[in-house]
């Protein structure tokens, strides 16, 4: 899969931030269920993977109790920058999806789970070469 972009098969940029001392089974479980949750909600080609995961010894302050939602230190934030157009009713499944896959694999509570979407337009996307391939 993969090739050439284009409007049908958005590539999106997926940034995850988790605790430092986890494994790399944790780690890779949270890009696999992100991957597969964008896959199966929001129309992502499943090979096109761009996530960049950092761990944070500190550096992640986040209210515990915002909206009533009680989190613990095992919070977990995703942030998924994609193309704009995608429906409320797609987000809202790919959220459910996400917590659904990570409540199975790494073992998070949802509540743990906060999800950013971010989008944008064509032009603002290079993927190298100092081009925007999305707008030849």
């Amino acid at each position: 899969m993969g090739g050439f972009p284009t409007k049908e098969s958005p590539v999106p940029l997926v940034r995850i931030s988790h605790r430092t001392g986890v494994n790399e089974a944790y780690r890779q479980a949270l890009s696999d269920g992100v991957q597969e949750a964008m896959a199966t909600s929001v129309n992502v080609p499943a090979a096109d993977r761009f996530h960049i995961l950092t761990e944070h010894a500190s550096g992640l302050i986040f209210d515990a109790h915002y909206l009533g939602i009680e989190r613990s230190p095992e919070w977990v934030a995703i942030q998924i920058t994609f193309r704009k157009g995608r429906t409320v009713e797609m987000k809202q499944a790919l959220y459910r999806r996400i917590v659904e896959n990570l409540a199975k694999d790494p073992g998070l509570r949802p509540e743990d789970v906060m999800i950013c979407l971010v989008e944008n337009d064509l032009a603002d996307w290079s993927f190298g070469n100092g081009e925007a391939q999305y707008v030849r």
